[in-house]
């Protein structure tokens, strides 16, 4: 991708104060949100299990080396964990999800208007694709706003019963949580000003500060090149924020000389600002995942088949809300125009 090719921008975001007004507004909502409740405690029978599941899962995710294919084949059929939301009684008979809501294009709130301050965007549609087709209405979905380093704990602690907030599919992860199929896919890049040297991710970050979000893929792949020799020992990777929206501010105000972000989030925050670009190629291939609780294997299970089901729709489906949110930044990346084809464990 080429930031010359990246048409969208984001009326009114370009500037460093309101972006730093956004990035308040969002914390409002994000404690609005957070605060609005939690999902009931499952049994101690459920927490046993979970905790034999967690051991088992650890010990193969030290082997595995196809993240994206550790997931459960897809099924309509209910299960505990789906019965479980159902049974909530009138009002709190939702789905309770973790999002982003300063992700632009994936999941944000329009502060040039919008509905109401109604969240939208790719990941807000497979949100509301999922609770149709459990609980039978797009819009019985109770959203809560999560930082990055925060989408793991919310699931374990039972927040959430599920997080689509693009969150990667790796190895580490999959000791902590179960990933539905992978639903999009990226790779990290290097987001700079135009008129910066940096080229990419090579040496031209020597003696440059470099910003990722915290819990990101993105923070422990410098960690990791960094070690290995493969990132200049000299560039600054100390810098780390909630969200990877504050990235962007802190490059706006020169606080920072590049961001590190999965591409397809660093495009869209190409679009928000004219005066950044990416730089160099992606240097990692990653996917996108739905996350969960590792016992709740039927939601897993149910999700995969609405992935299937989200693929397959041609009129309303991935592709439709593609086309209306990130085809104006992506287009210029093969491998987005598709989703990817979905790959399954072999047992039953």
């Amino acid at each position: 991708m080429h930031a010359r090719h990246l048409r969208a921008r984001l009326k009114g975001w370009g500037g460093v104060g309101a972006m730093a007004a956004a990035c308040a507004l969002a914390l409002v909502f994000a404690l609005a949100l957070t605060c609005t409740g939690s999902v009931a405690s499952q049994p101690a029978g459920a927490r046993t299990t979970q905790a034999l599941t967690t051991a088992g899962t650890a010990r193969a995710a030290d082997d595995c080396e196809a993240p994206e294919k550790q997931t459960l084949a897809p099924s309509r059929a209910d299960g505990p964990t789906i019965a479980a939301i159902k049974a909530r009684p009138g009002e709190k008979r939702k789905l309770i999800v973790g999002v982003d809501q300063n992700s632009y294009r994936w999941g944000y709130r329009d502060p040039n208007g919008g509905e109401s301050g109604r969240l939208e965007g790719f990941d807000i549609d497979l949100v509301h694709r999922i609770a149709e087709d459990i609980l039978g209405d797009p819009d019985a979905v109770q959203f809560k706003a999560i930082p990055t380093d925060q989408r793991i704990p919310a699931i374990q602690d039972g927040r959430v019963d599920l997080v689509v907030r693009t969150m990667t599919i790796n190895c580490p992860r999959l000791q902590d949580v179960a990933f539905s199929a992978p639903y999009f896919r990226t790779g990290q890049q290097v987001l700079a000003p135009k008129s910066s040297p940096v080229e990419g991710y090579d040496e031209t970050l020597a003696h440059r500060k470099v910003c990722t979000a915290k819990g990101s893929t993105a923070h422990a792949k410098l960690e990791e090149d960094r070690r290995s020799g493969d990132l200049p020992a000299s560039t600054d990777i100390s810098t780390t924020v909630p969200n990877q929206l504050d990235c962007l501010v802190r490059l706006q105000l020169g606080e920072v000389d590049a961001v590190v972000n999965d591409g397809a989030l660093a495009a869209s925050q190409a679009a928000q600002d004219p005066t950044v670009e990416l730089k160099g190629e992606a240097f990692t291939t990653e996917y996108y995942g739905v996350a969960m609780k590792k016992d709740a294997d039927d939601l897993v299970r149910r999700v995969n088949q609405i992935l299937v089901d989200f693929r397959q729709d041609t009129a309303t489906g991935w592709e439709a809300s593609y086309t209306k949110w990130l085809s104006a930044t992506m287009d210029d990346d093969p491998s987005a125009s598709r989703p990817p084809t979905p790959e399954y464990l072999r047992r039953s």
